[in-house]
């Protein structure tokens, strides 16, 4: 290995794209050098569930012969990427994190992770993950844990959490996440990077294995907000097999990285109006965490926003109204997984019926089978008026809260997660606890809102902060556009792990 590729890692996209452009680096150099920060790392990370190297080597070998014939290079060419494991790609698993679809191959591959490709990502692997993305911390899988890169003694929050484990890390550049209620954005803030849920529908969802129709949301997970706006330009627009895809743009039509860089801070957040969500930074929240949202407020101030204190009603019923739609649709949509099909099945039970109930007994974990039931209880006859009508009213008040605050500013800005990152097992035994860590990210999949967590400071443990900013819907690069101006004005996103830091400098 060079000189230059030792220090491969921890680059951006664009320093990458500028290193291939020029020829001082090759793709496949670039995989190498990744590759192998993996093998020095990954058992104190354990991001990935499984690693791709033979889809990774054609990919980084499609890129320099680009190069050589002197084409021009697509978005992402040469960038590694690791994708959460319920993105299906053909040849490799899709597990979900679940014993029930251990050894699961699809015959079809995920629009947005096509769409990735296309744009010549090099593939790393697939990310550990809460089983079927029902968790925020990742101790929900059935394979292994993940730990948070700043201390290992920590989690990095969930489902996402691998994803945000390999970014922080510097073992891939991006990655993507899915986000049900908060699972990119509240890893991201734990493990210090970028995360960001486009507006529901932006991002296709074909190919992505369902947890709550109305709510999942792919998205990109970087170390800064060009990268992650780079990526969300290529995996945007609308795929026909996505019946909730909205139809208004196609892929590749918005550059949501377009002026990012060259424009100042003052350019980006300037004459923005700004409302600070009274109900979600107060009482449970850190007070760390507080502190940094109205430090947030006073760099936005400074740079020419108008900053205000705005009021969000229906706030407190969030949790309540999550955990009533989500876990319906969660019954619904793993009814699927039965021993039948494809994936685990019991092979001594003596009847069908048995069979169905032994499979999902042994298959699913204690947390994916306690929101079937919750679910499952939701719809029944009898409480479907009393609990998921009820919920989904309630969804429609929170949205026109949101419809009412947007008539008059252009962004909200909110914590990422009520406290920072939290000691491995701390939660387990506790699950309305973990809940709890969703307050803050839940109402923007509620409304279908695009939102971004981005490094915002550190507690007094020396774990990172996020600072979440929501926007009104498709006002993605606006959302984006404030995130990069906060970004520029602070050094906090420069800040890396330390196996990073060690890497970068070998």
């Amino acid at each position: 290995m060079t000189a230059t590729t030792n220090a491969l890692v921890g680059r951006s996209t664009s320093e990458l794209r500028t290193l291939l452009k020029n020829k001082e680096v090759s793709s496949v150099e670039i995989l190498r050098a990744h590759q192998e920060h993996i093998k020095q790392n990954e058992a104190n990370v354990q991001a990935f569930l499984c690693l791709t190297p033979e889809l990774a080597e054609q990919q980084a070998k499609n890129v320099d012969q680009m190069i050589a014939r002197g084409d021009q290079l697509p978005a992402l060419a040469g960038i590694p990427v690791a994708l959460k494991d319920n993105m299906c790609v053909p040849g490799y698993p899709t597990t979900c994190a679940s014993k029930i679809l251990k050894g699961f191959h699809s015959p079809y591959q995920s629009t947005a992770v096509t769409r990735l490709f296309d744009a010549g990502a090099v593939c790393l692997g697939k990310t550990n993950m809460d089983e079927f993305a029902m968790g925020s911390s990742t101790e929900n899988s059935a394979f292994q844990l993940t730990y948070n890169p700043w201390d290992k003694k920590y989690v990095p929050g969930g489902s996402s959490g691998g994803s945000a484990a390999a970014v922080s890390a510097g073992f891939s550049v991006i990655s993507l996440g899915s986000d049900t209620g908060g699972s990119i954005r509240q890893p991201s803030a734990l493990c210090g990077v970028v995360g960001m849920k486009p507006t529901y529908g932006t991002v296709p969802r074909f190919g992505l294995v369902a947890f709550a129709s109305s709510l999942d949301q792919i998205g990109p997970m970087a170390r800064n907000v060009e990268d992650a706006a780079i990526t969300l330009s290529v995996i945007a627009g609308h795929d026909k097999r996505d019946s909730t895809s909205l139809p208004d743009f196609s892929a590749g039509q918005i550059n949501y990285a377009k002026g990012l860089k060259d424009s100042s801070a003052e350019e980006l957040a300037g004459g923005l109006k700004i409302g600070v969500i009274k109900e979600l930074n107060g009482e449970g929240i850190d007070l760390d965490i507080r502190k940094a949202v109205m430090a947030t407020a006073e760099i936005f101030k400074k740079l020419g926003a108008n900053v205000e204190e705005v009021s969000i009603p229906t706030a407190g019923h969030v949790l309540a109204v999550y955990y009533v739609i989500a876990t319906a649709e969660a019954s619904a949509n793993l009814s699927r997984y039965d021993g039948v099909r494809y994936g685990f099945r019991d092979e001594e039970a003596e009847d069908t019926l048995s069979m169905y109930m032994a499979t999902r007994a042994q298959g699913f974990g204690p947390e994916v089978k306690r929101r079937i039931m919750l679910g499952t209880y939701a719809l029944s006859s009898g409480y479907y008026d009393a609990y998921y009508k009820k919920a989904q009213q309630v969804r429609r008040l929170m949205k026109d809260d949101f419809d009412r605050i947007f008539s008059t500013y252009d962004l909200v800005i909110c914590p990422t997660s009520p406290s920072v990152a939290f000691k491995v097992g701390e939660k387990t035994s506790d699950p309305l606890t973990m809940y709890l860590t969703d307050i803050a990210t839940i109402p923007a999949n509620l409304a279908g809102l695009p939102g971004i967590s981005i490094p915002a400071g550190f507690a007094a443990e020396g774990l990172p902060i996020g600072i979440q900013i929501l926007g009104n819907t498709l006002s993605d690069a606006k959302v984006l556009r404030a995130a990069a101006a906060f970004e520029k004005s602070t050094e906090f996103h420069n800040k890396q792990t330390p196996m990073l830091l060690t890497a970068m400098h070998k």
